[in-house]
């Protein structure tokens, strides 16, 4: 199967996977961050 030049140009990616992990990536730093500035003690 061979597409034209127009039928590439309309062709749509996903991408999802790429914000998702980039999404992950800073709820992942923000939450160090987090941890680092304001410590939780454990309850023993």
């Amino acid at each position: 199967m061979k597409l034209n030049n127009q039928e590439l140009m309309n062709v749509e990616g996903g991408g999802y996977g790429l914000w998702a992990a980039l999404g992950g990536l800073i709820t992942f730093i923000i939450s160090a961050i987090e941890g680092f500035i304001n410590p939780m003690e454990c309850n023993e």
